[in-house]
């Protein structure tokens, strides 16, 4: 190797590629964590998903529905974001891709129904209805636009609108913490409850947006390393010394 020729990055690539795969078992983790809640609720005795006394014949179908494709599509989807960016993950992201797309619709969906008919909700505020309708429409409407941009060829969009898909129905998880602590300060109102549990979908929305940013409008690193490195190579190589000795002869 030359003085001229810059040091290989070494392990930096692979080093990277873990770090992705361990954010990416952080997020499915994450995902999990409303899963486990009503687990450790029901292993103390609670029932999460009991129905009212008013209504003890309600089915519990629909939220078994909207559970087991929203804690699915958590932790898949986790899992897109590492294997995207490698050619050799591409079929397996594809194939995982095309069981999302339904498996997010439904747990959209089913969490509109849930609004709109489940009594169990029979104490929800006019506020938190109209705050879960919205960002349920939202998270229909983005898998929507993030499937119309695949079947386009559109690999930058697809991947914006997945990322904000992915955030909003990581928004259950996240409202965990907003409640938690929110309702040891504000208190456990209609209104701070609503306000709340919008914070949660707010700030996973914010930080999709602050990744899709960072990701898509800042120059590649590879890209930048190369110009320079290949301007070395072009003046170390033979041919350019030769032409330079010629030239200086003469």
């Amino acid at each position: 190797m030359s003085a001229a020729e810059p040091k290989p990055a070494g392990r930096r690539p692979r080093r990277g590629g873990r770090r992705v795969w361990w954010i990416a078992a952080g997020l499915a983790f994450f995902g999990l964590l409303p899963g486990l809640a009503r687990l450790l609720v029901a292993l103390a005795g609670g029932d999460p998903d009991a129905p009212p006394p008013t209504d003890p014949d309600a089915s519990r179908l629909p939220l078994i529905v909207h559970g087991v494709t929203g804690t699915a599509f958590a932790v898949l989807g986790a899992f897109q974001f590492p294997t995207a960016l490698r050619r050799s993950r591409r079929s397996w992201h594809r194939r995982t891709g095309r069981l999302l797309v339904p498996l997010g619709l439904v747990a959209a969906l089913s969490a509109l129904w849930l609004t709109l008919f489940y009594p169990n909700l029979h104490d929800t505020s006019a506020l938190l209805t109209a705050i879960r309708l919205t960002f349920g429409t939202a998270m229909v409407a983005s898998i929507v636009v993030a499937y119309t941009a695949i079947r386009r060829r559109e690999i930058a969009r697809h991947r914006a609108w997945m990322i904000r898909t992915y955030a909003l129905a990581l928004g259950v998880s996240t409202q965990i913490f907003t409640l938690g602590f929110g309702q040891a300060i504000f208190g456990d109102t209609e209104l701070s409850t609503a306000l709340l549990i919008g914070a949660g979908w707010v700030i996973n929305l914010a930080i999709a947006e602050w990744a899709i940013r960072r990701r898509f409008r800042r120059p590649p690193a590879r890209r930048a390393g190369l110009v320079p490195a290949q301007k070395q190579r072009r003046s170390a190589s033979p041919a350019v010394t030769g032409a330079r000795r010629s030239d200086s002869e003469q």
